[in-house]
């Protein structure tokens, strides 16, 4: 299947204008400079062979390059290559073959769109889904293995929580991970029971593994698979390169060895996952440190909490909406402090998942006292996520030099019930990106694709209106939080980019950066912000090569 894709490219790549340099003209062109700051440009030259920008500027500039291969770009808008600072590579390629329940409206319609995949299914020996979300049924609670059971009895089925932090199972995969009403909750998980002590076949965080290390593990023939579907999804939405949060050796050797086959779809920068077995080995070999930049190895995933829409995220004081629960770490504090100190320890950089107020505040006493400030200063540590926020902690994010790193599309997702979940007081510093960026924070921004959909466009137009693509409420959700269309832009593009201390190569068309760029349809910075959700991506170009041509 992956030799399939990399035909595919390789077609899509003879497109590409073999002459180097190339000049491309006639074009609405957006960059950065050395400040950051926005940059216009009518040509972008390029070579075709090095995969990198030679020159940028206006309509003269052909001139300089009349022996080069001229390509008209009738107009269209360009910009860098976007960059989605946290995703799961291989969990979107899963996704795409599995049932999908996002936007489904209730338990019952769920659990037949359940059916109805498996039915057109019959060989796969787990029914696997994701996307159902509890908070958009009019019950509004979580759903039973009963309704699963009705409808799908002689297989396994596990369904995950659109923020991949609950599972939803029948009573077969109950049954095969021996989880009973004598089973006992996991350190960081809880398995949800009936008024009489019996698992309803909804578990959360850690307990989901229970039922996880029952379903066979794939082999290396259905990653690339998953991998194939995931590029090709990817370049068609003018992603260039993804920060993969949260990878295991295996997957990283096989990412090593698409590397070295210039099999590679997008650009990847892996986090190496704090739970694989073999991280130890990985510090002992060091950063790995690519010259071309398709694979930098140099940081880690660690687990902090659950999530808010499951009642995961680990809060300081209890749920709004259920007193007496304050979330999980889903790891405990002392080993939270012993894998950060070993991560920083080995020079690597440490991406921390926090969601609720506690786990941020963990992640930021701890890289307070495992290292000094000089040393924070360039080793550009991650929160990701960085959520819920006590207002008085936002500034050390700055003060400590951590990076949030935060995905838009969760606000707009999340305003139905983030109010309940935590009152007004904590909303303060909740989805808090201005506040962030006003205090000077560089925000790496990304979508969690597949908790969220992979598309760039969806967080820009949520950072500038904070509203969802209805165009509601009006006046956006907590409005003062907005940001300006460049910041945005800067999110999934330079900014991100510095997040992997790629900044001088990426994110920004500069003389000397690579030539990952995008043709879309429209100006973005010419339309209704309304509007900017509909962008579809008509060309996409990474290293100089083009990739995907709508």
């Amino acid at each position: 299947m992956l030799r399939k894709t990399v035909a595919l490219l390789s077609c899509l790549c003879s497109l590409s204008l073999s002459a180097a340099p190339v000049v491309l003209h006639n074009i609405h062109g957006y960059g950065f400079d050395e400040q950051r700051q926005l940059v216009k440009f009518q040509t972008l030259v390029f070579d075709n062979e090095t995969g990198q920008v030679l020159a940028r500027g206006d309509s003269t500039l052909r001139q300089q390059y009349a022996q080069a291969t001229q390509w008209d770009g009738q107009g269209k808008t360009v910009l860098p290559g976007l960059i989605d600072g946290h995703g799961h590579v291989l969990g979107l390629g899963d996704y795409l073959n599995q049932a999908d329940l996002r936007g489904i409206s209730s338990e019952k319609q769920s659990a037949a769109s359940v059916a109805a995949f498996a039915q057109s299914n019959p060989k796969q020996q787990w029914v696997m889904g994701r996307g159902w979300n509890q908070v958009l049924w009019d019950s509004k609670a979580f759903p039973s293995k009963t309704s699963l059971d009705e409808m799908v009895a002689d297989r396994p089925v596990f369904l995950v929580r659109v923020d991949a932090h609950a599972a939803w199972v029948n009573s077969k995969a109950l049954a095969l991970a021996g989880i009973t009403k004598d089973t006992i909750d996991p350190p960081g998980g809880e398995i949800i029971r009936d008024a009489n002590g019996e698992p309803t076949g909804v578990l959360i965080d850690n307990a989901m593994g229970l039922v996880q290390s029952k379903i066979p593990a794939p082999t290396n023939e259905d990653k690339q698979a998953a991998l194939d579907k995931a590029f090709a999804h990817l370049l068609a939405l003018g992603i260039t390169s993804v920060h993969d949060a949260g990878v295991s050796s295996e997957l990283a050797a096989l990412y090593q060895q698409l590397q070295q086959q210039q099999q590679l779809g997008v650009r990847i920068y892996p986090m190496l996952s704090a739970k694989d077995p073999q991280l130890a080995d990985w510090f002992k070999k060091g950063i790995v440190n690519d010259s071309t930049d398709w694979l930098d190895i140099r940081s880690v995933k660690i687990y902090g909490d659950g999530a808010l829409g499951s009642r995961g995220a680990a809060l300081l004081s209890d749920y709004s909406d259920r007193a007496g629960q304050q979330g999980l770490l889903v790891t405990q504090p002392d080993a939270l402090t012993e894998i950060m100190r070993l991560t920083i320890g080995a020079g690597f950089q440490a991406n921390v998942h926090a969601i609720g107020d506690r786990a941020n505040r963990l992640a930021l006493d701890r890289f307070e006292q495992l290292s000094p400030l000089a040393d924070l200063a360039k080793a550009r540590h991650r929160i990701e996520h960085a959520q819920i926020v006590s207002p008085k902690d936002i500034p050390r994010f700055k003060a400590l030099h951590v990076l949030p790193a935060m995905q838009a599309v969760h606000a707009t997702s999340d305003m139905n019930m983030a109010g309940d979940r935590l009152g007004v007081a904590r909303l303060r510093g909740a989805y808090a990106w201005r506040t962030f960026i006003d205090q000077g924070s560089i925000i790496v921004g990304g979508s969690d694709f597949p908790v969220e959909l992979a598309n760039p466009f969806h967080g820009l137009h949520a950072s500038v209106t904070r509203q969802d693509q209805h165009n509601q409420p009006e006046g956006g959700w907590m409005p003062e939080q907005r940001l300006t269309l460049v910041e945005a832009l800067r999110s999934f593009t330079v900014d991100a980019a510095y997040g992997a201390f790629q900044e001088d190569k990426m994110g920004h068309l500069q003389p000397g950066s690579w030539a990952d760029f995008i043709l879309v349809d429209r100006d973005i910075f010419n339309v209704p912000a309304t509007e900017l959700w509909q962008t579809t991506t008509l060309e996409t170009w990474i290293h100089g090569k083009q990739r995907y041509k709508k």
